[in-house]
């Protein structure tokens, strides 16, 4: 399925973005355009938003097809990498208020972990949120979005194409919550 001119456009100007580049310890090293960073295999840094509403359901999108990893794919968290000049926390809030139009709620981090597949080296911060406002879908990298629980997500996440990323973040932070005794 082709994908719009408007999603081409923003796919370039993503791959141009000066991400903030890291060694495997998360030091970091510099700053390179995004598609550079991938190409060579390069580490760089990325947040992931586990968005809840007041109920505890998790917000589960759809990714449009113009992304460069994972097109088409479901996502348990929304998040980007962490641009050269950003801390994971304005990566966080930046990538919540573009993707899904949420902003000033309380990101709260709850883990770190590094991610290593060929395709995606991701030194990650998992954050939560929490929120009821309405969802404003950013249309070049949302193409739905939709509340289920979190066994839900999970269950269909072993039928359906979830990204491995997110995942890892939500089993992170389903790790944490597991040794504070709150799931």
């Amino acid at each position: 399925m082709p994908i719009s001119q408007a999603e081409a456009d923003h796919r370039a100007a993503s791959d141009a973005e000066r991400i903030a580049w890291v060694d495997e310890q998360d030091c970091q090293l510099g700053a390179l355009p995004r598609a550079e960073l991938r190409a060579r295999g390069l580490i760089g840094r990325a947040t992931f938003i586990l968005l809840f509403n007041s109920a505890g359901l998790l917000c589960v999108h759809r990714r449009t097809l113009s992304k460069a990893l994972y097109p088409g794919y479901w996502d348990v968290a929304v998040g980007g990498m962490v641009m050269a000049d950003e801390s994971y926390c304005e990566s966080a809030a930046r990538e919540l208020q573009e993707e899904l139009g949420i902003g000033g709620v309380i990101l709260r981090e709850c883990q770190r972990f590094f991610f290593d597949q060929a395709d995606s080296r991701l030194w990650c911060a998992v954050f939560t949120a929490v929120s009821d406002a309405p969802l404003i879908l950013q249309p070049e990298e949302v193409l739905e979005a939709r509340f289920m629980t979190v066994q839900e997500a999970l269950a269909e996440a072993s039928v359906k194409d979830y990204c491995p990323d997110s995942l890892q973040a939500l089993r992170a932070y389903l790790e944490i919550q597991a040794e504070h005794g709150a799931v």
